[in-house]
């Protein structure tokens, strides 16, 4: 897979006072964008249960560009800018598209697995690895230790 977009909707309940959609919004965008991804790529939530692992972000950050407005047409892309070679650390880049070509927003978070029944960072079994290489990858990708 060379790209990955999701259309998103806008909805009354992700305005804030201002009429522009909340800070924390742009957070739950994302995640739904890398939950979709995983799904699509076969790393559904059933599987993550059976191999006893799940995501978890050391750090998440977005750069506001311009408001996001009810009645904006919204996509995020996704792609990995660097990861481990197995895959057991990653960062993950979004950006946020209104109305086809206006840059609203940067998400970038750096996740890695966790063994669901020990509680303890982990690394994933082989099959994860496999399914990562489908994930687009930035222009910039690196392999890195992280």
């Amino acid at each position: 897979m060379t790209t990955y977009h999701k259309s998103m909707d806008i909805r009354w309940s992700d305005l804030d006072p201002n009429f522009h959609v909340r800070h924390s919004v742009y957070y739950d965008f994302g995640a739904f964008c890398r939950v979709s991804l995983f799904e699509q790529i076969g790393l559904t939530s059933l599987l993550m249960q059976q191999m006893e692992i799940g995501p978890i972000l050391f750090r998440e950050e977005a750069v506001f560009r311009r408001e996001l407005r009810l009645g904006d047409r919204l996509y995020l892309d996704l792609q990995v800018t660097k990861a481990r070679k197995d895959f057991s650390r990653w960062t993950i880049r979004h950006q946020l598209i209104k109305n086809e070509d206006i840059l609203a927003a940067t998400i970038t978070v750096d996740g890695a697995w966790i063994n669901t029944r020990e509680r303890k960072l982990t690394t994933p079994p082989p099959q994860v690895a496999v399914l990562f290489q489908d994930i687009p990858r930035s222009a910039d990708f690196a392999w890195h230790g992280l």
